[in-house]
């Protein structure tokens, strides 16, 4: 895919009759016409008084609609979201029999593929009150290996082929960090939760570098759609970063890309033999930050907990890595310049990270770089305060809320909860909070965001007052976490995130105005036109 150019840029262009929301500073500035050059702002205000003061710019009438800055997601997952479009998708399915049928046809229509590959099963949703076993897999295929990775991403369910092919048996010990789950005679049920998923997806043939362009097309295109014009992509290696370069020097990334460094290991050596790269191919890439891991997800109770679950008295989910391995890791990665965005869900995670960032910033410094904690989900009430004193952004995703919210209490308890989802809390304190989703874990839909952001409540508006509303986002907060805040969090506030002159020409055109629909119905605003840099990536059919 191309960059569509709609628009020569000998002349400046003028986007007229729109009406237009931009952040400047703290205040929402309104205006009805933007004018550009060279793919940068050149100033927004009256377009009358832009055509004057332009009178031989190119013009775009954009018919009444509304005009905002290209949102930004922070964190998610681009190349998965590029290969699982093309897997069996499990998200949306009521029960294991209704998923059953799925992986069927799905089987049915690739008979090619030796390797059979989805997501997006929870087994919460299908009330079986435990999870799925290998044995119901094998019921809808059973010549060739099978696995299909959990919504959260933290737990695997494999069929008996995928399964005999890793060689795990009931005498294969869990590995650090992981779990397998095992039926009543000890035997893998057919369920690998975190680390334990290696096991299986260790052995899946790597993708070639043809795959991984079409992974990436797929999902460049699927942003444009959405309106998302910069994306944070957690965790990347070197085979992904050749691709992007690749895309950013022959003009294809319509989408910008901040990718970050999985881990500090031997891709990180590669890729940071020259320090990190910034602001290449016209801010279209970045490569100046490394995601650490600190734990698992709470649906499959991987999230590391101070106490044991409450549904769950045994569990007290699983930290991956001991506190002198991760001090080690962030010390690493920023005494090299790096920005550390640590995921860390439950509150004896955030705990063992915040430690960390204190650890490094102590020996090597460091707090200057804006490092953050992704997800910050779950985190206990003394802790919440340490974010400030650190000076860390807490990455967080609205819809995770929403998703959670039908499961949270249960693994948790009402009082745990005080410090879970605490949006509100975070900003009254100063916090700035930086806006994404997780895709493919979450849809990548940042409409969505917005709406669970303020509401905290699902598409069908239940619960009807919202789940814990105290910790709900104005539309303000959320729709600035979802830009300005956003490219705060990836340094590039001062190029991008908001349509100040001088800044890149990122911009949207959508069906209604978030500023006065209800709420209620800012998850149906639909994209008309996505801008990068004033040229048009993509049109609504």
């Amino acid at each position: 895919m191309t960059l569509a150019a709609t628009v020569a840029q000998a002349e400046p262009t003028v986007v007229t009759h729109v009406n237009g929301y931009t952040l400047a500073g703290k205040k929402l500035v309104s205006f009805t016409g933007v004018a550009f050059d060279n793919g940068k702002v050149l100033a927004t205000g009256s377009d009358a008084a832009l055509v004057k003061r332009y009178p031989r710019a190119t013009r775009i009438d954009g018919e009444g609609k509304t005009l905002l800055p290209g949102l930004i997601d922070v964190r998610g997952h681009v190349f998965r979201l590029g290969f699982r479009r093309n897997e069996v998708l499990m998200g949306g399915t009521q029960s294991l029999d209704e998923a059953l049928a799925k992986i069927r046809d799905y089987a049915k229509a690739n008979p090619s593929r030796q390797w059979l590959l989805g997501s997006g099963w929870n087994q919460v949703i299908w009330k079986l009150g435990r999870f799925p076993t290998a044995a119901e897999l094998d019921s809808a295929v059973s010549d060739r290996p099978m696995i299909l990775r959990r919504v959260d991403g933290h737990a695997t369910w494999a069929n008996s082929k995928a399964l005999e092919a890793a060689g795990i048996t009931r005498d294969t010990p869990d590995p650090a960090g992981g779990r397998i789950e095992r039926d009543a005679a000890g035997n893998p049920s057919g369920v690998l939760v975190d680390k334990a998923q290696l096991l299986v997806t260790s052995i899946i043939p790597a993708p070639t570098d043809e795959e991984r362009r079409l992974a990436l097309g797929t999902a460049l295109a699927h942003f444009g759609s959405l309106g998302l014009t910069n994306v944070g992509d957690a965790g990347i290696g070197v085979h992904e970063a050749r691709i992007y370069r690749e895309f950013a020097d022959q003009n294809k990334l319509t989408t910008r890309i901040y990718a970050m460094i999985s881990d500090v290991g031997d891709d990180f050596k590669a890729l940071s033999a020259n320090g990190p790269l910034k602001g290449y191919a016209n801010d279209r890439y970045n490569l100046r930050a490394v995601k650490l891991r600190g734990d698992g997800a709470l649906g499959s109770r991987g999230a590391a907990m101070l106490e044991p679950y409450s549904d769950d008295h045994g569990n007290k989910g699983l930290l991956l890595q001991d506190d002198a391995t991760i001090n080690a890791k962030t010390r690493t990665a920023l005494k090299a310049g790096y920005q550390v965005n640590t995921h860390a869900i439950g509150d004896a995670a955030n705990h063992q990270i915040l430690n960390a960032y204190a650890f490094a910033y102590k020996d090597v410094g460091g707090k200057q770089l804006r490092n953050r904690i992704e997800h910050a989900q779950l985190v206990a009430l003394a802790d919440i305060p340490r974010f400030r004193t650190l000076d860390l952004i807490a990455s967080m995703q609205p819809t995770h809320a929403t998703s959670d919210m039908n499961m949270a209490e249960d693994r948790i308890g009402k009082k745990r909860l005080k410090g879970a989802y605490a949006w509100h809390t975070f900003l009254q304190q100063g916090t700035i909070v930086a806006g994404g989703s997780d895709f493919p874990v979450e849809s990548a839909n940042p409409f969505y965001g917005l709406h669970a952001a303020v509401t905290r409540t699902d598409h069908e508006g239940k619960p009807a007052q919202g789940w814990h509303p105290e910790e709900a986002m104005t539309l303000l907060q959320a729709f600035r976490a979802f830009t300005l805040d956003a490219a705060y969090a990836q340094h590039q506030d001062k190029v991008l995130g908001s349509l100040e002159r001088g800044k890149w020409a990122d911009f949207i055109l959508v069906d209604q105005d978030p500023f006065k629909a209800l709420p209620a119905h800012l998850w149906k605003t639909q994209v008309l036109q996505t801008w990068v840099g004033g040229e048009r990536v993509y049109r609504k059919e």
